[in-house]
């Protein structure tokens, strides 16, 4: 299944859907009354490779700040919007470029009516979100628990809550914890809907599990051709979210740029500190803007044939190591200075 027929919608100056690249969102974790820290937090965001920024709004005080953040920033800008009415439309009114709602949770169709008509006159479009902690109970009830199934019928009947007041400008999300049951919800709405999706794991959890569920499940979902924007959610630094959000989709080749690391596995043949070698390589190439791959391996003995896969690459000896080009090894250098002779080819390679 591809995703390209799904509907184009705008959020700020990005396309999401009908084929356009799959976009990395992340969310800020500052108080959004706090214009200035919440700004600090996404320009670091916005340089590490974040597409879309949402913030929690859960007070009036946070909507009015929205007004000084969106100015103060390059990319769009989301309002996640829970319970209050009145918090949605003040978030679109101070410049919100997308807002965040589950209509089951805003009140009367009044209520919901009025967030419509206020995103309408500002063409911005709503989110949909369903998560599986906020399925309705009735869903619950009969499925005897929650089930992908439930999950898709409850986003098609907030969606079409929407729908039924004449507005379309839409984008559906719908998250769980349990892997399989997520990428299993997203195969069901994908085939039901022409809604651009939104995609993650939810309360995926701390740095590594949260991670490795992500990678699994988002692999699972973008692989089929579904998703148009992702979020890899993990209880730590947001940072972190975008850094494994990029190599994600890097991974499964639907984002190109950016220096890929591989590194072997450390053995008994190891004579260099390989591990914190590897990590160094990793967090120095981050300023680099070129898109090739770069091999780090342990030994001497394999490290060459390894890495001719990539475009350069250092291999570990006994105190010394072996830069190599292509698979070809070029000059010997001491442990100490392989890092710095490796910045200084890739820096050397940008200029070419």
């Amino acid at each position: 299944m591809h995703r390209d027929h799904t509907k184009q919608i705008r959020i700020g100056d990005r396309t999401i859907g009908g084929g356009s690249p799959v976009l990395i969102q992340s969310m800020t974790n500052t108080r959004t009354e706090d214009a200035e820290a919440t700004v600090a937090q996404i320009r670091k965001l916005e340089a590490a490779g974040c597409d879309i920024i949402r913030c929690a709004v859960p007070t009036m005080e946070a909507a009015q700040a929205l007004t000084q953040i969106r100015r103060q920033i390059k990319i769009p800008l989301v309002a996640d919007i829970h319970f209050d009415y009145k918090l949605a439309i003040a978030a679109i009114e101070a410049g919100a470029d997308k807002i965040r709602i589950n209509p089951g949770n805003i009140g009367s169709s009044d209520r919901v009516r009025a967030v419509v008509d206020a995103a309408r006159e500002r063409q911005i479009p709503i989110r949909v979100g369903v998560n599986s902690g906020s399925l309705e109970k009735e869903i619950v009830e009969r499925d005897h628990g929650v089930t992908a199934e439930g999950l898709v019928e409850s986003a098609l009947r907030q969606t079409a809550v929407i729908e039924d007041m004449g507005y379309d400008n839409l984008v559906i999300s719908i998250k769980a914890s349990d892997v399989m049951l997520c990428a299993r919800a997203h195969e069901l709405l994908a085939k039901k809907t022409q809604y651009p999706l939104h995609v993650g794991i939810t309360e995926a959890g701390t740095l590594l599990s949260g991670n490795i569920k992500s990678a699994v499940g988002l692999g699972i979902i973008l692989s089929q051709g579904i998703g148009d924007t992702i979020r890899v959610s993990l209880t730590g630094d947001p940072l972190e979210e975008v850094k494994s959000a990029k190599l994600i989709l890097r991974t499964l080749g639907l984002r190109k740029g950016g220096i890929e690391v591989v590194s072997c596995p450390t053995c008994g043949r190891t004579q260099i500190d390989l591990i914190r070698l590897a990590n160094q390589v990793e967090t120095m190439v981050e300023d680099i803007p070129l898109d090739i791959k770069v091999a780090v391996m342990g030994c001497i003995v394999n490290g060459p044939g390894e890495a001719k896969e990539a475009d350069i690459g250092i291999a570990g000896g006994k105190g010394e190591g072996l830069l190599i080009k292509k698979g070809v090894p070029v000059r010997k250098v001491p442990e100490a200075e392989l890092l710095s002779v490796l910045r200084e080819e890739l820096l050397a390679w940008e200029r070419e």
